[in-house]
C-alpha cells in the first residue's frame, strides 16, 4: 500500500491557514477580550475541519493518521497545562497573601515615575534570566507592576509591553530556560554555544527596547501621583502591608537555585503564600472563606475572589481567577493543538514549508525563511514549543546542505518562534500573558518591543553577514568558536 504522503499544493494548503485568520478578525471584532471564553476556541476548531476536510476528501489521507498527529500534538501540553494550573494558583495566593499588594506598595515608593517602563523591562529580563521562564516572571513580579505602572498613570499596554520584553529576552538567554534548550537541541548545538550566538541578535535589540521604553518614561507626563497615594491608602486599607512578607518571594529565589522543576518551584511557592495568607491576613480570610480557613484556602487556589478596596481601578487589579481562570487558556491549548495536527496529519504545513524552501539561495533567504516560518507555525499551530520543533526539523537538512552552521538555525528559531509567540492571540503563550496581565494580546503587542525587534535583528544580522561562517566538511560548531 502507498504511504507516500499526498502531493498537496501550497495554495490549497494555506486554505484552512486563512479561515482561521478570517474567523479570528471576525471573533475579535465581535467579542473582543471576551474572544478566549470560547470564541476562538470554536475558530479553532472550524479551521482544524476544514483541514481535515481538505485533506480526507480531497486527497484521501486517512483520518487515523490526522488522528495520531492531533494526539501527539495534545501530548505535548501537559506539562504547559500543569503550569497553567498553578500560575493560577499563585497569582491568587500572592495576591490575597498580600504578597503582590506588598511589592505594589514598596514599589510605589522605590521606582519613580520617570523611570519606571525601563526598570520594569530591566527587572522582569533579571528575573527570567534568574527563573528561566517568562511565565513564572509574568505571573509573579509583572502583576506587580502593572499595578505600580496603573498607579503612575501608565497605560497598561505599554507596561505590559515593557513586562514581556524583559522576560523574554531573560527567558531566550537562560541556560535554564526550556525553549533555550528545545531550540539548541533541535538545531544539534551546545547550549552554551547557542546562547553565546544568540547575543549577537539578542543583546541589540534589547538595548534599542531598553532606550525607547526609558526615552517614554522620562517624557511621562505624571499624572499619577494622587492615583499613588490612593492606591497606597486603599491596600494599606484592604491588606496587611510588611517587609516580612517578601520572605515568600526570597523563598521561591531559594528553590530556583536549587534548580528545582518549575512545576514543584511554583507549587511550593503557592503552597507557602496560602499559610501566609492564613497567618497574616485574618480579614481577607474571613472575607472569602465565611469565616472558615479551609475554604478560604481552597477558594483562593481555585476561584475567582474580589476584595473591594474603595477604589475601582485598584479593586480590578487584586481581582484573581485562581485555577478555574485558566480553564479557557487551557481550552483554547487544545483547540490550537488539534488546528496543530490536523495541519501536520494532512500533509499541509509541510507543504508551505516546502515552498517557502524552494525561495531559498542565500544566507538571507535562508534566514528570512526560517524567521518567516517560526512566525507563521506560531500563528498555525498555536503553541511555541510546536513551533521551535517544527521550525528546526524542516530547516535542519537545508542548513546542513547549504553549508551554514547549525547554531545559525537555533539562533535564527528562537529570533523568531520563541518571541512572536507572545504576539500571536490565540497562541498558547498570547493567551496565557493576556489572561494573567488582564490585557488583551492586541493591546500590548504594539509596546513589546524586544519581541518585535528580535526577528527583525536577526534578518538585519543576516543580511549583513556578520559571524556568520560556512562550515568545511568536517567542521563542527564546536571547532567555530
Amino acid at each position: 500500500m502507498n504511504t507516500t504522503p499526498p502531493r498537496i499544493h501550497w495554495t490549497i494548503a494555506l486554505v484552512p491557514f486563512v479561515v482561521l485568520v478570517v474567523l479570528q478578525v471576525l471573533v475579535i471584532r465581535q467579542f473582543g477580550s471576551d474572544a478566549i471564553d470560547g470564541a476562538s476556541q470554536t475558530a479553532l476548531l472550524f479551521a482544524a475541519a476544514v483541514a481535515v476536510a481538505i485533506a480526507m476528501v480531497g486527497y484521501k489521507v486517512k483520518w487515523t493518521t490526522i488522528n495520531e498527529a492531533i494526539g501527539d500534538n495534545i501530548k505535548t501540553i501537559g506539562p504547559a497545562v500543569l503550569i497553567l494550573f498553578l500560575i493560577g494558583a499563585i497569582s491568587g495566593s500572592w495576591m490575597l497573601s498580600g504578597i503582590v499588594p506588598t511589592m505594589i506598595y514598596y514599589g510605589m515608593k522605590i521606582i519613580t515615575p520617570s523611570l519606571f517602563l525601563f526598570m520594569a523591562c530591566l527587572i522582569c529580563a533579571l528575573v527570567s534570566l534568574v527563573t528561566g521562564s517568562s511565565w513564572t516572571t509574568v505571573a509573579t513580579v509583572g502583576i506587580a507592576l502593572i499595578g505600580i505602572g496603573t498607579a503612575h498613570g501608565f497605560s497598561v499596554g505599554w507596561t505590559a509591553g515593557a513586562i514581556i520584553s524583559g522576560a523574554y529576552f531573560g527567558d531566550k538567554i537562560s541556560p535554564l530556560s526550556d525553549t533555550t534548550v528545545l531550540a539548541s537541541s533541535v538545531g544539534e548545538v551546545p547550549l552554551f554555544t547557542h546562547i553565546r550566538y544568540m547575543l549577537i541578535t539578542t543583546v541589540p535589540s534589547f538595548t534599542i527596547a531598553l532606550i525607547i521604553f526609558l526615552v517614554v518614561s522620562l517624557t511621562h507626563a505624571s499624572e499619577g501621583t494622587s492615583q499613588a497615594a490612593s492606591f497606597a491608602e486603599g491596600l494599606q486599607n484592604s491588606f496587611v502591608i510588611s517587609p516580612w512578607l517578601l520572605l515568600v518571594p526570597l523563598f521561591t529565589a531559594v528553590l530556583i537555585a536549587l534548580r528545582l522543576p518549575a512545576a514543584v518551584i511554583l507549587f511550593l511557592s503557592a503552597l507557602m503564600a496560602g499559610i501566609v495568607m492564613l497567618v497574616v491576613q485574618p480579614g481577607i480570610v474571613a472575607q472569602i472563606g465565611e469565616g472558615n480557613s479551609f475554604r478560604a484556602l481552597m477558594i483562593t487556589y481555585y476561584s475567582s475572589t474580589s476584595i473591594d478596596t474603595g477604589h475601582d481601578v485598584l479593586t480590578s487589579l487584586v481581582q484573581t481567577r485562581g485555577m478555574k481562570g485558566m480553564l479557557s487558556t487551557v481550552f483554547l491549548i487544545f483547540c490550537a493543538s488539534t488546528f496543530g495536527g490536523a495541519l501536520t496529519g494532512g500533509g499541509m504545513m509541510r507543504s508551505i514549508t516546502a515552498a517557502l524552501a524552494r525561495g531559498i539561495s542565500g544566507r538571507r533567504s535562508l534566514v528570512s525563511t526560517t524567521v518567516g516560518t517560526g512566525l507563521f507555525a506560531n500563528m498555525a499551530t498555536g503553541d511555541q514549543y510546536l513551533s521551535i520543533v517544527l521550525t528546526g526539523n524542516i530547516f535542519k537538512q537545508l542548513y546542513k546542505d547549504k553549508g551554514y552552521e547549525g547554531r545559525l538555525l537555533s539562533r535564527s528559531t528562537e529570533d523568531s518562534a520563541t518571541v512572536t509567540s507572545v504576539l500571536v492571540p490565540w497562541n498558547t503563550c498570547g493567551m496565557t500573558q493576556s489572561m494573567v496581565l488582564k490585557v488583551p494580546t492586541l493591546e500590548y503587542l504594539p509596546y513589546c518591543f524586544f519581541n518585535i525587534i528580535s526577528p527583525l535583528m536577526s534578518i538585519t544580522i543576516a543580511f549583513i553577514g556578520y559571524k556568520i561562517f560556512r562550515r568545511t566538511e568536517e567542521e563542527s560548531v564546536e571547532a567555530a568558536e
